[in-house]
């Protein structure tokens, strides 16, 4: 089997639509995944998701897509239809009990490549997290260190993968903070935690408003990584292309970076909010003794992020990185797609 143009897999001469497995596919970057590919190619879709009720993007009982109904940890009921799968996106996680994201993101990680037709796979699309990583793509060593259960299994599966006798045919992702769904949850797809963290926001900013911190960062909306996606997804795969790289293509997917000052400006402007001309530098010693008299838990990995400040990369690949148009290439454009309110109560 051969890769033929626009995502499609050749055999014997004939044409074959590309079958496509997309795992954590109710999660909002999982649907916009899928509705993508769904809309923009014959691709055949088989969704692994724990709760049908949760696919709310595309029709599940359309003849293209069939669902596939389970924990990622049991690969068993699922094995003749993932060696059947020409092209892998593995956007499934798991966080909060130590247990789980091991078996999670690194146990099941293993067990589902292992459960692939190396004579029919082309390509994996790994999530991982842009956290993982410094400013040149390199893993963090802080992130095996001080990471939490999520950080720390997301780094001892990169490693691993490294050394995967598939390495070459993976495409490791790293999205930045992510945008996605609406303030209110109305809409197709679901709500991203950044997304619905504007609500807070908007009620803390006659606070954060005079507050300056010399913080940056990356974002980048779910549209946006499924556009990036289904482009890698639909292309012929090809041995790494970046340099200084492994076997296995590091992608951190986000818009240029922004600061933090100017982040909470663009939210005052976008509410119509009085912005002042002055405002309290928030010092290490400043921010050190709010968590004290706040008396706000943090463990070691948001230490470490407070005195990081500056979570940027070279390069980063937002889609325009590969030709494409983003979606929400501004904060503007996010709080839009996000339907936050310029005014009133959110």
């Amino acid at each position: 089997m051969t890769a033929a143009p626009g995502g499609a897999s050749s055999l014997g001469g004939v044409r074959q639509p590309q079958r496509i497995l997309i795992t954590g596919a109710s999660g909002c970057v999982g649907q916009h995944i899928a509705a993508q590919l769904f809309r923009e190619t014959d691709a055949e879709l088989l969704l692994w998701l724990r709760d049908p009720a949760k696919l709310t993007a595309v029709p599940a009982t359309d003849p293209r897509i069939t669902l596939l109904v389970g924990d990622l940890r049991d690969v068993a009921p699922h094995r003749e239809l993932i060696a059947t799968a020409s092209r892998l996106i593995h956007t499934a996680t798991a966080w909060g009990d130590p247990e789980r994201a091991r078996q999670v993101n690194v146990v099941a990680v293993k067990e589902l490549l292992a459960a692939t037709d190396p004579a029919v796979l082309e390509q994996v699309i790994y999530f991982s997290t842009a956290s993982i990583l410094d400013r040149d793509l390199k893993l963090l060593p802080e992130a095996t260190a001080y990471g939490t259960e999520y950080i720390q299994t997301k780094a001892q599966c990169l490693r691993q993968l490294e050394q995967h006798p598939l390495a070459e045919r993976i495409v490791a992702v790293f999205p930045t903070l992510v945008f996605g769904g609406r303030v209110d949850g109305g809409g197709p797809y679901p709500t991203s935690y950044l997304t619905a963290g504007l609500r807070d926001a908007t009620r803390w900013l006659w606070l954060a408003k005079w507050l300056r911190a010399d913080a940056s960062f990356h974002y980048i909306h779910a549209a946006d990584i499924a556009r990036v996606c289904v482009h890698l997804a639909t292309q012929p795969h090809r041995a790494n292309p970046e340099p200084g790289q492994g076997a296995v293509r590091r992608l951190v997917l986000g818009q240029p970076l922004v600061t933090v000052n100017d982040t909470v400006a663009r939210l005052c402007r976008w509410r119509h909010s009085w912005i002042p001309p002055f405002g309290i530098d928030l010092q290490g010693w400043l921010i050190e003794g709010l968590i004290k008299v706040l008396r706000i838990e943090v463990n070691a990995w948001d230490r470490f992020s407070i005195r990081q400040r500056h979570f940027v990369h070279e390069p980063v690949s937002p889609p325009e990185r590969f030709g494409l148009v983003s979606h929400a290439p501004t904060l503007e454009a996010v709080f839009e797609d996000a339907g936050l309110p310029e005014r009133g109560r959110v």
